[in-house]
């Protein structure tokens, strides 16, 4: 039995008291105990298909929050379309030292430097293995801090979790494991794709591949990227993961803290960055939106910079549990106002 929602919004309500990080695993306990809302929606305008996977809408719960797969049927309960897990890595890890992880409440903003701290593969593979599946629920697959070869530990994570989940990504794009981000160089990204893909022939043959890039790249980069994306016949690209820049009208006392940055200011920055990408590849690949997303608007808007899919995590602090249901309840009026009859219409619409 399910929480009722202004119940299950109180207790975030209360969590928001708690430091940002006693309260971040607090909430997936209690998700995990069946303290979360369950969303009844019917919302076929929005279904779609990305990448061979048949998605009920476009609005996923984006990795980090559920680092470790202890709640990701709860997730979809809340009316999220798809799930991802994760990151993990081959091995358990701690990340880094404590504090690390700061609300900029003025903001509507985070900043993490978590560091990949997860259980390991192991840990994540049984607890998969035990769900029954259902919806559509991806892992976030990231490297060792200390691994003497990163991109076997994204091959590791393919073939531990094959048959357990509808894609992977790969994320080569956090700030808080030093010298992963050279992983998007030309070089280095071309042979990371060409074994992860070869792994997941191998192993999960059929299962999308998704590839998770920073918001601030050189242009360099991001031809590189696309090129890579293009060669290597990617499932999708996810725009984009936190950003390791400031913006100088931040008002919070912690927006000096070094780390991944998200939340609100990071939507302009990320929604910019899709739109590029979007210019370039158009929809030979699909584009998975990220950054700063609260609202039905800023979803909407994503979708029509060119995203087919939209994810969120930081709103869900500010917000609450019941955000989901809230944005997809309003999406459809935002397609009858373009004259939009499905979702997918809509995808691209407003990127010119």
């Amino acid at each position: 039995m399910k929480t009722p929602l202004f119940l299950a919004e109180l207790g975030a309500k209360a969590l928001g008291a708690l430091d940002a990080e006693t309260a971040h695993h607090l909430t997936v306990r209690m998700l995990k105990a069946g303290f979360g809302p369950k969303a009844a929606l019917d919302t076929p305008r929005l279904a779609i298909d990305v990448a061979g996977l048949s998605l009920p809408n476009p609005l996923g719960l984006a990795a980090g929050f559920d680092k470790n797969a202890e709640a990701p049927d709860a997730a979809l309960d809340m009316g999220f379309g798809f799930v991802e897990v994760g990151a993990v890595t081959p091995r358990p890890q701690p990340g880094n030292p404590r504090p690390r992880v700061f609300r900029l409440r003025a903001d509507a903003a985070v900043i993490n430097r978590y560091g990949f701290n997860n259980d390991g593969l192991d840990a994540v593979s049984a607890r998969l293995k035990a769900r029954e599946r259902r919806g559509i629920v991806g892992v976030n697959l990231g490297a060792n801090k200390d691994s003497e070869d990163r991109t076997e530990d994204y091959v590791k994570g393919v073939t531990a979790l094959a048959g357990l989940v509808d894609f992977f990504t790969v994320n080569i794009s956090s700030p808080n494991t030093p010298g992963l981000r050279a992983l998007q160089g030309k070089a280095s990204l071309e042979e990371l794709m060409r074994r992860v893909m070869t792994a997941r022939d191998e192993a999960a043959a059929g299962t999308p591949v998704f590839l998770k890039i920073a918001p601030d790249l050189a242009d360099e980069d991001k031809a590189d990227i696309a090129d890579a994306a293009r060669a290597m016949k990617l499932d999708a690209l996810i725009v984009s993961n936190t950003t390791i820049t400031r913006a100088a009208n931040l008002r919070s006392g912690a927006a000096s803290e070094t780390g991944g940055l998200s939340g609100k200011p990071l939507f302009a920055m990320s929604t910019a960055l899709l739109r590029e990408f979007y210019g370039v590849i158009g929809k030979n690949i699909p584009l998975i939106g990220v950054g700063g997303v609260s609202t039905a608007r800023d979803a909407y808007e994503k979708i029509l910079a060119g995203a087919s899919l939209v994810q969120l995590y930081t709103a869900l602090v500010y917000e609450g549990p019941g955000l989901p249901s809230r944005i997809l309840k309003e999406l459809p009026s935002f397609l009858d106002a373009d004259g939009f009859g499905q979702i997918g219409e809509a995808v691209g619409a407003g990127a010119s």
